[in-house]
């Protein structure tokens, strides 16, 4: 055993946190059955959503790491012909296997799916349903239980073989930084650890998504939750009691604990080392008040390094953080309304426009939109709602500071009123809108929203010319 495992078991020892439980076969509570009876119909349309939803997951998994795999293996490639101009020799000798080494990799994943893995990632709520459904489908011929278990376990053992290429990717850019130290080869060892970083946060997002339960797992496990033999169960089958000796998990195992320290041989080991005025509870207590100390000060370092609980290594660019998301997760839909010219109470046309941006980066948007302009009538004693004109969008934002951007777009907007579609097919009745100006970006509460003051710098030339400046309020959908 070694010293930190000793130190470990004193703690634990005297803390009261290790006993040895009663012989005990915990039965099948009967009321397993009759609960999945009652929620039949409610349980199978819960469990067949969570499985599609694990499913996606796990193929987008798949596609992400082969994908990221085939990236590196192409830039080593680029590497490998670089410095083989400088150092043919070398260039052999750390490129060597390189190839069938990748392939390796996409094997690895491939053949995971059916694999017990070695534990390096640890998914609290995947792991949950994973082991429930194990329980249930011991006790039930429900067959979106056995499916559900079937691909959670997947993803499970998917998740392991990711760690273990994340593992090797990191080793292996470490590697090559120290031995291409020095060496001239552009951008190149630049992108490839670029492809390292963002499959890194890409499997982290995946976690990140896993970690907790959302409504339909809470709902899935609210079937087991409360059961003793559930417990019992999870205790010594989960991800977890692979880790530790959960309490409990060791049933009716009497030989776990053979070979261990009893307190009274652990208390008279202190006494013999510090004296026997020394509280031994009171010491422990005290050194791991003074590790927790010291813990919580790495962790706030790492924070500020903008470390957290990402397992990301520190990157040697700026990394955008749109780069590992899909393309739905990078629109963002947007509303805005501009009013032009006042008459009295009312103005006399709304423009109200429904706009998709997509994120380039954290830093700017390009989008599409359309508006609709809305008529109001003369004042407010003479109210008529009708329909004054179509425009077409698009546009542009940059971030210049904070909360302040720069907006840009370019607009076809069809001035006059309509009552039939066909109107509009008239090109020549179409204005022209070269827009350049400023966007303030806000919260209100959860919401997202904006504030543009823009120039048309092509409204002069308009006949008849519309107003150069534009003040448009937006919110973020």
């Amino acid at each position: 055993m070694t010293i930190i495992q000793k130190k470990w078991l004193t703690i634990l020892l005297l803390t009261g946190n290790v006993c040895i439980a009663q012989a005990q076969s915990p039965a099948l509570d009967s009321t397993v059955a009759k609960v999945i009876r009652l929620q039949d119909g409610t349980i199978q349309k819960t469990l067949g959503k969570l499985d599609h939803a694990y499913a996606s997951i796990n193929r987008k998994l798949d596609q992400q790491t082969a994908h990221y795999l085939d990236k590196l293996q192409r830039q080593e490639q680029k590497l490998k012909r670089k410095l083989e101009a400088i150092d043919s020799s070398k260039a052999k000798a750390l490129f060597a296997g390189s190839s069938q080494c990748y392939e390796n990799l996409q094997a690895t994943m491939r053949n995971a799916g059916n694999k017990l893995l070695r534990l390096n990632q640890y998914v609290p709520g995947l792991d949950s349903i994973s082991t429930a459904m194990k329980f249930l489908s011991g006790h039930t011929e429900l067959a979106q239980i056995k499916n559900l278990g079937n691909v959670a376990g997947e993803l499970q053992n998917k998740m392991q073989a990711a760690g273990s290429i994340k593992q090797l990717l990191q080793q292996r850019a470490q590697l090559l930084h120290e031995q291409l130290a020095g060496v001239k080869l552009g951008n190149s060892f630049k992108q490839f650890n670029k492809q390292v970083y963002y499959y890194q946060q890409q499997l982290n997002e995946y976690k990140e998504l896993l970690q907790s339960p959302d409504q339909l797992a809470e709902k899935a496990l609210s079937l087991v939750r409360e059961m003793p033999a559930f417990r019992d169960f999870m205790s010594k089958n989960s991800q977890l009691a692979q880790l530790f000796r959960v309490p409990g998990g060791t049933g009716n195992n009497s030989n776990a604990l053979t070979g261990l320290q009893t307190r009274a041989s652990v208390q008279q080991q202190i006494n013999s080392q510090f004296g026997s005025g020394v509280n031994p509870q009171q010491f422990v207590q005290q050194q791991v008040q003074q590790a927790e100390g010291t813990l919580n000060e790495l962790k706030n370092k790492v924070n500020q390094l903008g470390g957290g609980s990402t397992e990301l290594s520190m990157p040697d660019f700026k990394p955008n953080n749109q780069k590992t998301k899909s393309f739905w997760q990078r629109l963002e839909y947007g509303i805005n309304i501009q009013s032009q010219k006042t008459n009295r109470l009312l103005p006399v046309t709304s423009d109200i426009a429904l706009t998709v941006g997509y994120k380039l980066n954290d830093k700017s948007v390009v989008g599409l939109g359309t508006a609709y302009k809305l008529g109001w009538g003369e004042n407010i004693s003479h109210i008529r709602v009708s329909s004054q004109g179509l425009g077409l969008r698009s546009y542009a934002d940059i971030k210049l500071k904070g909360s302040i951007w720069i907006s840009g777009g370019y607009e076809y907007n069809y001035q006059q009123e309509f009552k039939k579609l066909t109107q509009l097919q008239n090109l020549d009745a179409w204005q022209k809108s070269g827009l350049i100006g400023f966007s303030k970006k806000y919260k209100i509460g959860k919401k997202n929203g904006n504030l543009q003051l823009l120039w048309d710098f092509l409204s002069y030339s308009q006949v008849p010319q519309t107003q150069p400046l534009k003040f448009r309020i937006g919110y973020v959908l």
